[in-house]
């Protein structure tokens, strides 16, 4: 049976600074045209003689893209499976609550990504003319060229794979603070390394890769703010999804 005492409040969280800093950022990003860094930094991987630096490469196609993607679907199915277990009356039952959160956050984190991709239909670089392709560049806000071949390439589909683990960190600050601090270094280390990765092969810019790990940050604490924190002032009220809260 879950207990009957009151939680303990949540670990002090400014979201107004954790919030505004990933949404200035983005506005950021929509004013000021990232094209000079992301074409500088693309071209530091791009050989006019050969293309992509990690065109070709085996490991980053099917070890850094293939597998780590099939591990993290394999974490987001374990999570499923757990969350479903902790409805029964077993120990599980006390992180029901988070395991939902994390169920959700990772869900959003990931699904999000593939309608944006279709919406926005900004060419990857390695569709460019610059980069050896035949597709012209167009910005993210503005009128795209007619093509046969819409671009999918914004935001960073493979980024989201690593970034969407941010999600770990929110779930386990206030039980577990010390692994939630690995969580999050575990988070952006695979983001980032996924990331440039794929900016390797000639799949995304900087600033798509960026992109996601604003908007899977800003999901991770929308959602931690409506189904895990709890400020000191806060009564318990149990969730008739979520259940009870962790015991004190």
């Amino acid at each position: 049976m879950p207990s009957s005492r009151s939680p303990l409040p949540s670990h002090p969280f400014n979201f107004r600074l954790w919030l505004g800093i990933p949404l200035g950022l983005m506005v950021l990003l929509l004013v000021l045209d990232p094209k000079p860094l992301d074409f500088a930094l693309a071209e530091q991987f791009y050989d006019p003689a050969k293309g992509f630096i990690g065109g070709s490469s085996s490991w980053l196609e099917n070890v850094l893209h293939d597998q780590v993607k099939i591990m993290v679907i394999c974490l987001g199915v374990a999570c499923i499976a757990a969350f479903l277990v902790s409805l029964l009356p077993v120990r599980l039952r006390s992180w029901r609550r988070e395991l939902g959160y994390l169920v959700l956050a990772l869900g959003l984190s990931t699904s999000i990504v593939p309608p944006l991709k279709t919406l926005t239909a900004v060419q990857c670089p390695w569709s460019l003319t610059q980069f050896g392709g035949h597709e012209a560049f167009s910005p993210l806000i503005g009128e795209r060229p007619l093509t046969d071949k819409p671009g999918r390439c914004w935001p960073g589909g493979h980024a989201s794979t690593g970034f969407a683990l941010l999600a770990l960190y929110f779930a386990l600050r206030d039980r577990r603070p010390r692994l939630a601090r690995w969580a999050l270094g575990l988070a952006l280390t695979l983001g980032c390394v996924l990331s440039l990765g794929r900016m390797m092969q000639g799949a995304h810019f900087l600033s798509h890769n960026l992109w996601t790990l604003l908007l899977d940050w800003v999901i991770a604490v929308v959602g931690y703010r409506v189904l895990l924190y709890r400020s000191a002032a806060q009564p318990a009220l149990p969730s008739p999804i979520m259940g009870q809260e962790r015991p004190a």
